[in-house]
């Protein structure tokens, strides 16, 4: 068999397709063909890609992003993040929903919420395999907002005894303190490094909110509204960087899958969720990366789970157990989900998301 011409891609696209619309034209020498496939090349002449290392072997310690051309096997790898899943974690000590969550994986809040009926002040906290019981709010509530570490953190607004509150608690690690409250009572989603930086966002005062207002360690100052007001939404982020994502409406259809984009100033629509729900759990750290988990009424969509990367958001695995209104906290890739409600009532379950990197054979399909 003699040579034959090839026009080879030069990049991987999205979905680890070749793309051949700008290749390299070249020869392979007969010596290096089994046969006419080009699954049968035994050599990957440098001229089709020369950026692409030829290995024997996989390198023992990739770095995130490294491609290779194995010649062993004859195929093209990567070292990338792979398809994420949840696993059983350490149940909460007291099951509830509407409660709020702070915190990463390992180190986490678990902060009021509502046993059906009644309030709660409890406080628990998680150290990546067990919840402990830690002092209380001052004020139980349930659907307040939160955000920060399990050192450092904000809870704010809810439905307290009677209606809606204005109140904000700040937690040092050890206890809360009362400091001073929002602007207008509402049930609010939230978002925030620590106890010194916060946004609370949306909620139901009611009727639902578009209310945006900044907190900056001492004070509550009203910035730019939403653009759709929403309650039963969640959120992530920081104070400049933010997300906020699904929820109930004042209009029809009721439930929504708009999503919008905090940069610092104002919101941005963008790309809705696949599904539109409420009562849902969010996990992430800023408006490029999230995590999206569960909905009410917990059978269907209970247990979707949807992941942000900047620009769209794609289904990825299902939680284990459906439920809505529960809580999140964590990283798009390292993230949390406890409590809520689940169909057999409150839910003591708490589920860790994990998606790590790994090795990936990439396909022409």
């Amino acid at each position: 068999m003699g040579t034959i011409k090839q026009n080879r891609a030069n990049n991987i696209v999205t979905g680890g397709k070749i793309d051949a619309t700008d290749g390299l034209n070249n020869n392979v020498p007969a010596a290096n063909i089994a046969n006419a496939s080009l699954t049968n090349v035994t050599a990957y002449p440098p001229s089709a890609g020369a950026s692409v290392s030829q290995l024997a072997s996989d390198p023992p310690s990739p770095t995130e992003g490294q491609m290779w051309y194995n010649t062993t096997t004859n195929t093209l790898k990567q070292y990338a993040q792979g398809a994420g899943a949840w696993a059983t974690g350490g149940s909460l000590n007291t099951a509830r929903y509407v409660l709020g969550g702070t915190g990463t994986q390992t180190a986490s809040l678990a902060i009021g919420g509502d046993l059906d009926p009644g309030r709660v002040a409890n406080t628990e906290s998680y150290n990546g395999t067990s919840w402990t019981e830690v002092n209380d709010l001052n004020t139980a509530r349930q659907s307040g907002g939160g955000n920060g570490t399990q050192t450092s953190s904000l809870a704010y607004g809810g439905y307290a005894t009677t209606a809606q509150t204005t109140l904000t608690e700040s937690w040092n690690g050890t206890s809360w303190t009362e400091v001073n409250d929002l602007n207008t009572a509402r049930i609010p989603d939230g978002a925030g490094a620590d106890n010194t930086s916060a946004l609370a966002i949306g909620g139901n005062a009611p009727p639902r909110q578009v209310l945006t207002e900044s907190w900056n360690g001492t004070s509550w100052t009203e910035v730019n509204d939403l653009s759709t007001e929403r309650s039963g939404s969640d959120s992530n982020g920081i104070v400049t960087s933010a997300l906020i994502y699904g929820g109930s409406i004042n209009s029809a259809p009721g439930i929504t899958a708009n999503t919008e984009s905090w940069n610092g100033t104002s919101w941005t629509e963008v790309n809705n969720l696949n599904t539109a729900r409420e009562g849902l759990a969010g996990a992430g750290t800023d408006n490029t990366l999230a995590l999206a988990t569960g909905a009410h009424p917990p059978v269907s969509p209970g247990a979707i789970t949807e992941e942000w990367d900047g620009t769209s958001w794609a289904e990825v695995g299902d939680l284990t157990t459906g439920r809505g209104y529960l809580a999140g906290a964590g990283t798009q890739t390292s993230a949390i989900a406890f409590g809520g409600q689940a169909p057999t009532g409150m839910s003591s379950a708490t589920e860790e998301w994990t998606k790590g990197l790994s090795v990936q054979t990439i396909t022409a399909s």
